[in-house]
């Protein structure tokens, strides 16, 4: 097989072709074999010299294919370093071959797919060489196009692909200046192809080449110059030729689609009515006003059902780009009947029919509420939301239509787990379902704006369904979940007083269901949504203190109804609350002999009792949330209360453990303490510095057991082996020992005061700590140690600047062993380890200044291995110190930077190049651009005055830094890159240097040139070079968000993100 990599032999066409069937074969080694041998063939440079003879002579389509891909990779990747007249045989051989194929209607079907490959090779073609090398392409391709029906059928499915991969597919595929130069030629040109169509289009026959012409058009119209679509009868031929043919309608309703999206200046509103007018016109004969549209889509054939598809996108793009074009007196009967439409479209059972509808009455409610907006809290409670604008009483009744579908057909929120099966059976969700969550926070924002626009609606068809509910005979588990959902979605919307009546009413009734309904499903599904709703109105609950405490005493009910699902919601729901009305817990309420936080501490033992471990830690963790609100001088007593069961448990061990140590080696010990300490962990999280009493109490008999569990977890290891680690008893001590550690460093990073952490807590911590994880093997390393340093240097900063020394001594080298070998193994070793790394260099910089040259020299070492991972948080951790350590540097002292910048510039700067042509680090690439920035910002501000070549190594006397770092990178570019020409390497490093004070304008330069890389050594896709962009416009929509109430739920976590 090997002998078909011999080029100086004649061609084995039959070899290639048992190679290719190997390859679709069921033999996985002969799969693997030839695979191997066909990838060899295909990176050979003398490759697509075979590609004529094997498509001549080849009898199976596989192996014609495989020699067109080989040909296409040489057209992307190595095109512009072929002599002329091999690129011009090139392709004149593919031209000829697509005319030869395409001549005849049978030719066509038998070649189909080889001819979809050629024409993708003859656009690749003409991304390199049109419109310089080859100017006459589109009046060559219009000619041969009348010629022959079926060469024109072809023809037009070139020029749609060609216009796919210059406007669709351009982005991170070619540069700038190579995207605008063809979109300029195109838009120049297109003439003739409009000529073309309109042609074809008016004389052909032929139905298949009538539906690529009309898809060919689709794909130009949203860029060709607005003339030939306002200025020419193409939409009314549309319409009225094409669309009631049942055979071109869905592509036609395509083409009006992309129409309906374009803006223009001058005549928009007429333009838009007459095409609207003419539209609906035709739609009430293809579907009369009382059509059942979604039976119709129940029933209906594929063709059918894309149609109803297309219709709503067509109706949701027409009237978001010309709503208020269409807003005039003889039009809007036809406005309300296509938004009535669109209301039936919302009804289908097709969740992407649903999304397309959804998507359009967001943009629709978005604008009616912005007409009007609640500007803040005080204009919500003055009733003046829901005002009626005209445009608002124009659609009043559709709005309603949809407040009743979306409340119908509400998603089910992240936070609920009580959920149906496929077999009817009520469980606890298991995986969550990510699409169902997106689709939630999108009708959760319609309805939002819905209630806004008209609470009073929204509410009496809430409570409408609500009655439904109660009603025994109507009663749905469904139906009772999507609206619970719905009621839930919609807090803060609406004035406080009228939201109390409305919450008063729908919580009795809940609570009457939950007493009245029988059964444990009943139970469970009423009991998910009772959590649900209280839990997404805390402003209620603050305000009303008796519903407050109904609602506490009522989910303690449910912690102890062990239908599976109903006891996690209902400690999750009491996080929820309590987080946000703490402070309502440790005063004494009217009417009450202590604040709520005692009754609640004393009544710990009964509400627990059936609690597992996890809700009894997720239980803890919501009731610090009520102590953390008492007073320091309360606090003590407080803690100590609320602790006294699991303290009791710890003690009562440590008490037999004295007596007789034998005791921590037992399984439910050690399981049992896991169990005490991650009680202590998340308590510790919610009440905050308050904790200090508490883990001051059981500090030495913590720090005991760590060392305790260290010695055991040795012994093991020693005596049996490495793969002790592996080992239930030894697993089960490790997470004591984690335990630990995470007590300790969640306790310091809520800590107020840093002398008793720095005094009484870290000088018995740190020895102990230190010495086990250096004398610990690899594999019984904790992570959290490192977490644990790490949380030291963040919190104390220079007042452990002493102990940095130790902390690098005992974990410096060997964890860089660990790490080092390869890039997959300790993935929680190696982030912990550069997040402590990350805080020296913000907070101790000075340890670093202080390190012996060539401790620093591992420490710079080791950051370059971390920006040069394959995991994406290590890498961009990396990058973060690396940027960090150069700002800490070029803010220091000259003297500081020019030694640093001597002895490591160009080592950084050549890492820094390789990831940045690298396609496993695009997602870096802001920070690879913002370290270069800095870099040539010293050298070219002349800051750096120290040579950064090695003596001896540059003779010219004139040479200084500038000069020599451009000169620098483009050797190193050239050598890495030598199929860039030299003015592309020039330019490009030019740019670098007189860009460095644009960022913007920096990173699209750099953006460019690794586009080139891509068209001369493959790659893939680009977009992560974007992200910085994405992540600006999400904090922008983030804030336009935050204005409105009630759109951001009160529990979610980008309510902070916006602060």
């Amino acid at each position: 097989m090997e002998r078909l990599l011999n080029f100086d032999e004649a061609f084995d066409i039959n070899l290639l072709e048992q190679l290719v069937a190997a390859v679709f074969g069921e033999d996985d080694s002969q799969r693997n074999i030839a695979q191997e041998i066909l990838t060899k063939f295909k990176e050979h440079p003398q490759s697509w010299t075979r590609v004529d003879t094997i498509l001549e002579h080849a009898r199976h389509t596989p192996t014609k294919y495989y020699a067109l891909q080989v040909l296409d990779d040489l057209i992307k990747y190595r095109w512009k370093i072929l002599p002329a007249d091999q690129r011009e045989g090139i392709k004149n051989y593919v031209i000829g071959l697509v005319l030869k194929l395409s001549s005849s209607d049978q030719l066509l079907q038998e070649n189909r797919v080889i001819l979809e490959k050629l024409n993708v090779n003859l656009v690749h073609i003409l991304k390199h060489d049109w419109p310089n090398n080859w100017n006459s392409f589109i009046s060559e391709i219009v000619a041969a196009s009348k010629t022959n029906e079926c060469i024109c059928e072809n023809n037009m499915r070139i020029l749609k692909t060609l216009s796919e991969d210059v406007f669709d597919f351009s982005k991170g595929e070619m540069t700038q200046v190579k995207i605008k130069q063809l979109k300029e030629s195109l838009n120049n040109e297109f003439y003739q192809i409009f000529q073309l169509c309109d042609f074809v289009m008016a004389n052909s026959q032929k139905p298949r080449l009538l539906a690529v012409t009309i898809e060919t058009l689709l794909k130009y119209l949203s860029w060709i110059p607005l003339g030939y679509i306002f200025e020419t009868p193409l939409v009314q031929t549309l319409i009225t030729k094409f669309f009631a043919v049942p055979a071109f309608r869905n592509v036609t309703l395509q083409c009006l689609t992309e129409v309906g999206q374009l803006q223009i200046a001058e005549n928009s509103a007429d333009i838009f009515a007459q095409m609207f007018s003419l539209f609906m016109n035709q739609l009430y004969t293809i579907v009369p006003t009382n059509t059942d549209i979604r039976t119709a889509y129940n029933k209906g054939e594929e063709e059918q059902k894309n149609f109803i598809q297309n219709l709503a996108i067509f109706f949701g793009t027409f009237f978001a780009s010309h709503r208020k074009d269409l807003e005039q007196e003889r039009l809007l009967k036809m406005v309300i009947d296509g938004h009535f439409y669109l209301v039936q479209l919302s009804t289908v059972d097709d969740i992407e029919v649903f999304r397309i509808c959804l998507d359009y009455w967001h943009q629709l409610t978005s604008d009616l509420y912005h007409e009007a907006p609640v500007c803040s809290p005080l204009m919500l409670n003055s009733d003046t939301s829901g005002g009626q604008t005209p445009r608002r009483q124009l659609y009043k009744d559709v709005l309603s239509k949809v407040r009743d579908v979306v409340i119908s057909r509400m998603a089910k929120p992240e936070e609920v787990i009580v959920v149906e099966d496929e077999n009817g059976n009520i469980v606890k969700e298991v995986r969550k379902d990510g699409e169902q969550v997106t689709r939630y926070k999108l009708m959760r924002s319609v309805l939002v704006y819905l209630t806004h626009l008209d609470y009073e609606d929204t509410q009496n068809i809430m409570m409408e369904k609500l009655v439904g509910q109660v009603d025994s005979l109507q009663f749905n588990w469904n139906k009772l979940n999507t609206l619970c959902w719905a009621i839930g979605s919609i807090a803060d919307t609406q004035p406080e007083a009228r939201e109390k009546l409305f919450l008063v009413r729908v919580i009795k009734d809940l609570l009457t269901m939950c007493e009245e309904k029988r059964g444990k499903d009943n139970k469970a599904v009423i009991a998910s949504n009772i959590m649900y709703v209280v839990g997404q109105y805390p402003r209620f609950l603050q305000a009303h203190w008796k519903f407050l405490t109904t609602v506490i005493n009522k989910l303690f009910e449910f912690m102890h109804e062990t239908h599976p699902g109903v006891q996690d919601m209902s400690c999750d729901t009491f996080l929820k609350i309590v987080t946000k009305c703490k402070g309502k817990f440790t005063t004494t309420q009217d009417g009450d002999t202590e604040p709520f936080t005692h009754t609640v501490i004393k009544m710990i033992p009964g509400i627990i009792s059936d609690l597992n471990n996890a809700q009894e830690q997720a239980f803890y963790e919501a009731a610090g949330h009520m102590v953390s609100g008492h007073s320091p001088m309360e606090m003590e007593a407080v803690v100590e209360k609320f602790m006294e069961l699991p303290n009791s448990a710890w003690f009562e061990i440590m008490n037999q453990a004295k007596h007789n140590s034998e005791i921590l080696k037992k399984m439910e010990v050690i399981k049992k303490l896991a169990h005490i300490l991650k009680i202590n962990v998340r308590s510790c999280a919610s009440v905050g510095p308050g904790f200090i009493s508490q883990i001051a109490r059981l500090y030495l008999d913590l720090l005991n057991v760590h060392k305790f569990y260290s010695a055991e977890i040795s012994r093991e290891i020693a005596t049996k082996g490495p793969d002790a680690t592996k080992h239930a008893i030894v697993k089960e001590m490790r997470i004591v020992k984690r335990e630990s550690m995470k007590y300790i460093t969640t306790f310091i990073s809520v800590a107020s005061e840093i002398g008793p952490i720095v005094s009484n807590f870290l000088p018995p911590l740190l020895p102990s700590v230190l010495e086990d994880y250096q004398a610990s093997v690899p594999n019984a390393r904790d992570h959290e140690v490192l977490s644990l340093l790490a949380q030291i240097v963040s919190k104390c900063g220079m007042y452990v600047v002493d102990d940095i020394p130790k902390m690098f001594g005992a974990i410096f080298e060997c964890t860089l062993q660990m790490i080092t070998t390869n890039f997959q193994d300790f993935p929680d070793i190696r982030l912990e380890f550069y997040n402590f790394l990350q805080e020296v260099n913000r907070n101790c910089f000075v340890a670093f200044k202080r390190m012996q040259p060539e401790h620093f020299k591992l420490v710079v070492h080791s950051v370059v291995w971390a920006f040069k991972h394959t995991m994406r948080n290590i890498s961009e951790i990396g990058l973060q110190i690396t940027l960090e350590l150069l700002q800490q540097i070029n803010r220091d002292n000259s003297e500081v930077a020019n030694s640093f910048y001597q002895s490591y510039f160009l080592y950084l700067l050549q890492d820094l190049l390789f990831i940045l042509t690298d396609t496993f680090h695009k997602s870096g690439f802001k920070l690879q651009a913002q370290i270069l920035v800095q870099m040539f910002m010293m050298v070219e501000e002349g800051r750096v005055t120290v040579p950064l070549w090695t003596p001896g190594q540059v003779t010219d006397p004139s040479m200084d830094n500038r000069r020599y770092i451009r000169e620098y990178v483009m050797d190193l570019l050239a050598k890495s890159f030598p199929n860039l020409s030299q003015s592309q390497v020039k330019t490009f490093v030019v740019g670098l240097f007189e860009l460095r004070k644009d960022f913007n304008q920096f990173c699209t330069h750099l953006r460019d040139f690794l586009v080139q890389l891509k068209e001369f050594c493959g790659g893939d896709d680009n977009t992560n070079l974007f992200l910085s962009e994405q992540e600006s416009e999400k904090q922008r929509l983030l804030q336009q968000e935050l204005a409105i109430p009630g759109l951001i739920g009160p529990h979610d976590p980008r309510r902070n993100q916006g602060q």
